[in-house]
């Protein structure tokens, strides 16, 4: 159970405080509500984009990083689709300087020409070293498009082309953060040795007298139902050729999340998993198997991938694959073999709450798509799903008009 209190400033910032005074570190984690969902479809790439920029300096701190390393701090950052989570784990008797950190960036960054210039080009860098330059690197910029049509879903969070922020112009970049780096679309989670009083008087001193800015509204398009399978082979200089098999399901706020989620643990966690057993141990058609769920906010996709041996056909990997899902559709799961994988997944959830980190990070999110109290909950809804459920689930997921299909193949196969 993490317990925790909750407040909003005047301003309209959510704050989250949790106590715990096992040990002398403090997380201090802002999530902004915006990721790569909210981006323009002629402008993407631009919440990964502020990712590196809040790291650029803002006006009154021309260098994050160093007053921070020079307390004994450390400080990250993630974006995704859905969000943009910047965190900070610091000793307790040096909070006040990430409270200070977080809310000049939140205030202002500098916006000078020189920090966009080297940010762009740091990110342009990333495009072409990790997406286009390295093996399997544009698997995703190939994928995404291939199974959404519509949703914002279908790029990246490195943006659709390199061209876009190459491009990217002041204004644009200004627009951005004013709509939605503000007060009123953030969640401040503090973790760790503090008081909620404590907490409530830094808030006030360094986060209140921000401007509040408007919460955006989304209204985004929706994905239609796909209706007929969709595939696409690409060759590649790579060693080894894989597949992709990417399924429409549910969204992480949908009750069914945790029923699908289970599936994949079914498939693909550990040794001892379906896909694992059949395909890699007896078999011998994949080196590595996996079955895992995107978990976006939207209604997200549940993705099977393999990689095949030397010597294996596309042909029989693609079948045996597509076999072992049947039987999950078709045959009823064992009890016994159910409750296994909601042990790991209750063991992941209880060991993942020994870190002050993992714990704001955590509450921000269940705040962001819900409500904070969630957390305590997340054991109990896997807990509850039947083999039944397990069974409905995979039928309406594991169809052939549901799935798009990438052939990622070696060069030296053609």
């Amino acid at each position: 159970m993490i317990k925790f209190d909750r407040f909003i400033l005047k301003n309209g910032l959510t704050v989250i405080v949790h106590s715990d005074f096992s040990t002398p570190l403090v997380a201090v984690n802002v999530l902004y509500d915006v990721g790569a969902r909210d981006e323009h479809p002629d402008r993407t790439g631009f919440a990964h984009l502020f990712e590196h920029l809040m790291f650029g300096g803002s006006v009154n701190i021309p260098r994050f990083d160093e007053p921070l390393e020079n307390v004994g701090g450390e400080n990250n950052a993630f974006t995704s689709s859905d969000i943009t989570n910047y965190y900070i784990t610091i000793p307790r008797v040096n909070l006040e300087t990430a409270f200070w950190l977080e809310s000049d960036r939140m205030l202002s960054l500098a916006f000078s020409k020189k920090s966009l210039d080297v940010q762009r080009n740091v990110v342009s860098q990333e495009f072409n070293q990790v997406y286009l330059n390295q093996p399997y690197g544009d698997l995703w910029l190939l994928l995404k498009p291939l199974a959404y049509k519509v949703h914002p879903y279908q790029w990246n969070t490195i943006g659709k082309s390199l061209d876009h922020i190459r491009q990217a112009k002041m204004k644009d970049v200004k627009a951005f953060f004013k709509k939605y780096y503000c007060p009123s679309n953030a969640i401040l989670v503090v973790a760790g040795n503090v008081t909620t009083p404590d907490v409530k008087k830094l808030t006030q001193k360094w986060f209140e007298p921000i401007p509040s800015g408007k919460k955006h509204k989304r209204d985004l398009p929706v994905e239609p139902k796909q209706t007929k399978e969709r595939k696409k082979t690409v060759y590649r200089n790579v060693p080894y050729d894989v597949i992709y098999k990417a399924y429409h399901t549910c969204a992480r706020t949908d009750p069914e999340f945790y029923t699908n989620d289970l599936i994949s643990d079914l498939l693909s966690n550990g040794k001892s998993s379906r896909l694992y057993q059949s395909l890699v141990k007896k078999k011998k058609l994949f080196s590595e198997v996996n079955a895992y769920l995107s978990g976006d906010i939207d209604k997200g996709l549940f993705i099977v991938t393999g990689k095949l041996l030397k010597g294996v056909s596309m042909k029989d990997a693609e079948l045996s694959i597509d076999t072992e899902l049947q039987k999950i559709c078709k045959k009823k799961v064992d009890k016994d073999e159910l409750q296994k994988v909601k042990n790991k997944i209750e063991s992941t959830l209880i060991f993942s709450e020994l870190s002050v980190l993992n714990k704001a990070m955590n509450l921000a999110s269940a705040e962001l798509i819900g409500n904070a109290e969630d957390v305590n909950t997340e054991i109990e809804h896997y807990l509850t799903v039947t083999p039944e459920m397990i069974q409905e689930q995979a039928q309406l997921v594991f169809k052939k008009t549901n799935c798009s299909t990438l052939y990622y193949l070696s060069k030296n196969n053609q």
